[in-house]
């Protein structure tokens, strides 16, 4: 990765975060409301039976009830587990599951594991993102993890990333290994994207 690139993404990570962190209490709770109506539109939309999702932490845009509906909908929700090689494991998600720190001391589930690749049976993918830009580029929070894993998936479906409506902007710093998603849902609206695979 070019210095270049790498300061300008860290400076923009640094804007989103502090943005975030200054959010109300009442924001975060109509935000999450506004994603899961979003999402449950996205799967009536798509006949989804298996999805990947995570488990947002206080500052991104709630996930967690949206989590649970699609449980009780008959939805296989597989959810992510970091592993200290860089990549991803997968669980799947039970109705108020317990949840731990992970690696990096986020929220992630507790349950079997079952390994990088069970997320190639996944019929959708919602992921987070610090940012997502009008051409599909992502900007992640800097360690990898789902880059690595789109990168590597033989059939990628749909890649949908949740994030807050301002983070949509015009250009995100773009390095050879970024993946782009196919849409973005905010608590407001779901766009798809074009993204241009590289």
């Amino acid at each position: 990765m070019s210095d270049g690139i790498d300061d300008a993404k860290r400076a923009l990570r640094a804007e989103l975060r502090e943005r975030r962190q200054l959010l109300s209490d009442q924001a975060r709770t109509t935000a999450e409301e506004g994603v899961h109506r979003q999402l449950d539109a996205l799967l009536a939309r798509t006949d989804v039976r298996s999805i990947s999702c995570f488990l947002s932490t206080p500052t991104e845009p709630g996930t967690r009830s949206f989590v649970n509906a699609a449980i009780e909908r008959g939805i296989r929700v597989l959810l992510p587990v970091t592993r200290i090689d860089g990549l991803l494991d997968w669980t799947v998600a039970t109705p108020d599951g317990d949840v731990t720190d992970g690696l990096f001391g986020l929220p992630e589930p507790v349950g079997e594991l079952l390994g990088p690749i069970a997320v190639n049976d996944v019929d959708l993918l919602v992921i987070p993102a610090a940012a997502v830009d009008h051409r599909g580029m992502r900007l992640g929070w800097g360690r990898g993890y789902f880059d690595k894993t789109l990168g590597s998936m033989e059939r990628c479906p749909p890649v949908y990333a949740v994030i807050y409506d301002s983070e949509l902007i015009d250009e995100v710093p773009r390095d050879v290994h970024d993946q782009p998603v196919s849409g973005v849902v905010t608590p407001t609206q779901t766009i798809v994207l074009s993204p241009q695979r590289h």
